[in-house]
């Protein structure tokens, strides 16, 4: 199939694309078009207008601050899988980027444009929604920032105006020596996950977990952070049996049915995958991030 009939546009600065988007009608944004060109050749989606934002450099950085990292929404996929700064400062990013698609979509695919996407069993808002990140976002009456927590509004849905622009997004450091874990389920690998699972801890040198972060992805509209287990966890010494009987909490998600698992098929996984996943960071807690 081909695509439908529409206007191009390729601004080169951020206010171009703000005052496109304030005028014209049925806009929409290509970023990096690993999602979008499928889509629009399926017609899925029929825009009149598309904006290229290829051209708006100051979309691309990785930027480290005091205590946090600043992502532009236009890095690439691939720059973040080798950065040096997202490494030491993020090393669940760096873990759960490779199993986004392959090597010739990370090439073209960028941050920004996954979680507009906001497909369920994507990864990359996983990570965020385990981060506790931040959305920047633009229009021609200003900037906003929203909480990711507060970013998906429904199925494959942001929480943005027609006329608002994704710029960055930033992620709080989680103190050093933490651990991380990153598992996901899919039929192949490079698949969209059936399952995955992101998870965070802190452990201090009598092995008490401090804190704690766990989301699970792809069981239903948006990723799922698991607070009941997160609480579970936080004040107790760190065990195998710890973990067995914390994550039985994800059983209980709501969970989608689609022909590819049945709810009780996809809460069964988050059981397993957060015990995985969790295993891991503990496993790294107190280890060097490099």
């Amino acid at each position: 199939m081909k695509p439908p009939a529409f206007g191009y546009h390729d601004p080169q600065t951020i206010d171009e694309v703000v005052a496109l988007l304030a005028t014209l009608d049925n806009a929409r944004l290509l970023a990096g078009g690993q999602s979008m060109m499928p889509m629009l050749s399926m017609r899925f989606v029929l825009p009149d207008h598309l904006i290229d934002l290829g051209r708006v450099e100051a979309l691309g950085h990785i930027a480290a601050g005091a205590g946090a990292l600043s992502i532009g929404a236009l890095t690439r996929q691939r720059d973040l899988e080798f950065s040096p700064v997202v490494r030491a400062r993020c090393p669940l990013l760096t873990e759960a980027i490779q199993w986004v698609g392959h090597r010739q979509t990370r090439n073209r695919g960028t941050f920004g444009g996954s979680l507009c996407q906001l497909d369920p069993a994507a990864e990359l808002p996983a990570v965020c929604a385990a981060l506790d990140a931040t959305v920047t976002v633009r229009s021609v009456r200003g900037e906003r920032r929203i909480a990711f927590a507060e970013f998906p509004a429904g199925y494959m849905t942001p929480s943005l105006e027609p006329d608002e622009l994704v710029t960055a997004v930033e992620v709080a450091d989680w103190p050093a020596g933490h651990g991380y874990g990153f598992v996901e389920f899919a039929r192949r690998h490079g698949d969209y996950a059936i399952v995955l699972a992101a998870a965070l801890l802190v452990v201090d040198a009598g092995g008490r977990i401090t804190r704690a972060s766990l989301t699970i992805g792809g069981i239903g509209a948006a990723p799922v952070r698991v607070s009941a287990v997160e609480h579970a966890l936080t004040g107790q010494t760190a065990s195998a049996a710890l973990f067995r009987d914390a994550t039985e909490a994800c059983r209980t998600l709501e969970a989608m049915e689609d022909v590819h698992a049945p709810a009780s098929y996809r809460q069964q996984l988050a059981v397993v995958l957060a015990r995985r996943a969790l295993d891991a960071a503990h496993t790294r807690a107190h280890a060097p991030t490099h």
